[in-house]
Order: structure tokens, then C-alpha cells, then sequence
């Protein structure tokens, strides 16, 4: 498996960072899935995340469940506490 360049794991990193920890899971869970055997391992070391974190995502990507899309916060919480 080729890996990505030095830039694009510089810039996944970097989005996974700003991510929240359910959309993390399932952005690493969508990387690994792209590049087939090797994934995991490989997006755990890019990303420097559990590959268990991965197999959660991935998981969680097949499930017939809707995803849950609700709001982090409650309705009128203030963002600046």
C-alpha cells in the first residue's frame, strides 16, 4: 500500500484535530476504508489514533442506524462559557 504525501497526512491531521470525537471516528473509519488492507494501521499512525477507534468509526459507517446529528450543545447554551 503507498501511503499519502508528507503535505496530505499534515493536512488530514490537521482536520481530524478540529473535528468532533464521533466525526473523527468516522473520518478515520472513511480513510482507512479508501485504501483497503493496510488502512487502519496506517490512518492510526497518521492520524495518531487507536486503530479500536478506527474499527468503532467503521462500525458505526455500516450500521443500518441513522447517525446521530444532534447539536453538541443545548439550544441556548452560550458558546463563550
Amino acid at each position: 500500500m503507498d501511503g499519502y504525501s508528507e503535505e496530505l497526512e499534515r493536512q488530514m491531521s490537521r482536520l481530524y484535530g478540529s473535528l468532533i470525537e464521533r466525526d473523527r471516528r468516522r473520518y478515520a473509519a472513511v480513510e482507512a476504508a479508501k485504501l483497503g488492507h493496510g488502512g487502519i494501521e496506517y490512518i492510526s499512525r497518521v492520524l495518531g489514533c487507536d486503530p479500536a477507534t478506527i474499527r468503532r468509526g467503521m462500525s458505526e459507517m455500516e450500521s443500518q442506524n441513522e447517525w446521530d446529528t444532534h447539536r453538541q450543545r443545548k439550544k441556548g447554551a452560550d458558546a463563550n462559557r
